[in-house]
């Protein structure tokens, strides 16, 4: 069992960026491929982007070019750095580590 703690949101002018972590504890973080998804209220969570535990990642295609994930296994803490950013990214963003532990989420609002 793993938990998890997100950090970094805030508020952020269009253009803008904004480092997310996602604190990990509890168990072996290197071993789980960990995930970022984001929520708006009244629609369903989506998947932004994904780390493997072996490195590789995957990103949906709204996202690719401006945003990148990461993770230190040293410090037990992945992030996604986020770029050139847009109204539409305002979300509440989530980490997660496969297959189904959850963080509580850190609101990223991008407002002029």
């Amino acid at each position: 069992q793993v938990q998890l703690v997100e950090s970094g949101g805030g508020l952020v002018q269009p253009g803008g960026s904004l480092r997310l972590s996602c604190a990990a504890s509890g168990s072996d973080f290197s071993t789980y491929h960990m995930a970022w998804y984001r929520q708006v209220p009244g629609s369903q969570r989506e998947w932004v982007a994904t780390i493997f535990r072996g490195g590789a990642t995957t990103y949906t295609g709204s996202v690719k070019g401006r945003f990148t994930i990461s993770r230190d296994n040293a410090k037990n803490t992945m992030y996604l750095q986020m770029n050139s950013l847009k109204l539409e990214d305002t979300a509440v963003y989530y980490c997660k580590a496969q297959p189904s532990y959850w963080g509580q989420g850190t609101q990223v609002t991008v407002s002029s």
